[in-house]
C-alpha cells in the first residue's frame, strides 16, 4: 500500500571516491567509503531522517520535519572531517568531500521506495551542488524558521533538466562550499559586486549582469552559456557573486580552467572555486593549451569604466 505526505527529501553524495580507489585498491577504498557512508546514515537517523537507499558512493534520505533536515546536512558536512573511515587509515589517503541537496514536497512509499516529484528535484539540484556544499529548494527553506532561513543566500531561479519551470535554489551559507582559491583579497560581506561579465566563445556571445547571477556553464540546452562539446558536462560550471567579487565553481568530473591575462596564470579547479577578475580565458574540460579545449573568454565589466568622463 502506499502512503502519501509531504516531506524533506535529501541527496548526499561523496566525492574523490575516484582518488581513492586508484590510490589505495578496491578492497581498501571500498571499506573507507562503506565506513562513511554507514557513519553518514547514523548520524541521519540521530537526525530523525530514514536513508530509504543508497546509490553508489552517496544516499537518499528522508525527514518528516524540514528544519532537522537541514540540521542534519550541517551535521554530515561537520562529522565528514572528523570521520576515521577506518581504524588504521592508510598513509595519504585522498580525503572525502560531500556535497548535499534537500528538497520539500508530496511524496508517495512503494514497496519500500520513495517517489514523488521532490525526489526528482532534489536529484537535479545535487548536480548543481560543489564539494563541501549544501543547496536547497525555495519550498524548503520556506518551510523553516525564521532563524534558520537566514543561514540561506538565494542562487536565483535555476533551470533543472527535465523542469519546463526553474526552480529557486538557495545555498546553506554555514557550510563552507568548496577549497577557494583566492586570487585576490577579499573585502566585506557588503561591498559591491561588479556590474556584470562578457562570455564569449567562437559563436555565442552574452553579458550578464549582477543580477542574473548565478550563471551556469555547460552543455545542457537549460545552461544560461550554453555549449556543443561532447565532453563538457551537461551543468560543468557556474559563475556567481558574492561579498564583492564574481566567483567560478566548477561542478564537473574533467574540472574547469582559469588562464588570467594579465599574468598568463592558469588555475586548475577541481569542485573547487576562484575568483575571477580582470579578462581571461575559463576552459571546460582541458587546460587551454589544449587546442580542442572548450574556451569560454570571459570579462568583468563596471560599466562605469566604459562611461564618457565630462
Amino acid at each position: 500500500m502506499s502512503t502519501n505526505k509531504h516531506r524533506a527529501i535529501m541527496f548526499a553524495d561523496l566525492r574523490g571516491s575516484t582518488a581513492l580507489y586508484l590510490r589505495l585498491g578496491n578492497t581498501e577504498a571500498a571499506t573507507v567509503v562503506t565506513h562513511s557512508l554507514t557513519m553518514l546514515g547514523q548520524i541521519i537517523a540521530r537526525g530523525g531522517g530514514t536513508v530509504v537507499k543508497t546509490l553508489g558512493d552517496g544516499l537518499m534520505a528522508v525527514f518528516d520535519d524540514p528544519e532537522r533536515a537541514v540540521e542534519s546536512a550541517a551535521g554530515l558536512h561537520d562529522s565528514l572531517v572528523r570521520i576515521a573511515p577506518i581504524p588504521d587509515p592508510p598513509a595519504k589517503a585522498p580525503a572525502l568531500k560531500l556535497k548535499v541537496a534537500l528538497a520539500w514536497g508530496e511524496t508517495v512509499d512503494v514497496d519500500g521506495d520513495v517517489f514523488g516529484d521532490a525526489v526528482n528535484v532534489a536529484a537535479r539540484v545535487l548536480d548543481l551542488a560543489g564539494d563541501n556544499e549544501t543547496l536547497a529548494t525555495g519550498p524548503l527553506v520556506n518551510e523553516l524558521p525564521t532563524d534558520q532561513q537566514e543561514r540561506f543566500r538565494s542562487l536565483d531561479r535555476m533551470h533543472l533538466r527535465g523542469r519546463a519551470e526553474p526552480v529557486a535554489v538557495l545555498r546553506m551559507e554555514s557550510v563552507r562550499f568548496g577549497n577557494t582559491v583566492s586570487t585576490m583579497e577579499m573585502t566585506s560581506p557588503g561591498t559591491e559586486l561588479p556590474d556584470g561579465i562578457r562570455l564569449r566563445s567562437d559563436n555565442l556571445e552574452r553579458v550578464f549582469s549582477s543580477s542574473q547571477m548565478p550563471v551556469v556553464l555547460g552543455r545542457s540546452p537549460q545552461a544560461s552559456f550554453c555549449v556543443g562539446d561532447s565532453r563538457v558536462s551537461r551543468s560543468h560550471a557556474r559563475i556567481e557573486g558574492h561579498s564583492g567579487h564574481f566567483y567560478l565553481v566548477d561542478l564537473s568530473y574533467n574540472g574547469s580552467y582559469v588562464q588570467f591575462e594579465h599574468d598568463g596564470q592558469v588555475l586548475a579547479l577541481r569542485r573547487s572555486t576562484c575568483t575571477l577578475h580582470g579578462s581571461g580565458v575559463i576552459s571546460l574540460g582541458s587546460p587551454p593549451q589544449d587546442p580542442q579545449s572548450t574556451r569560454i573568454h570571459f570579462e568583468v565589466l563596471n560599466f562605469s569604466d566604459t562611461m564618457p568622463q565630462w
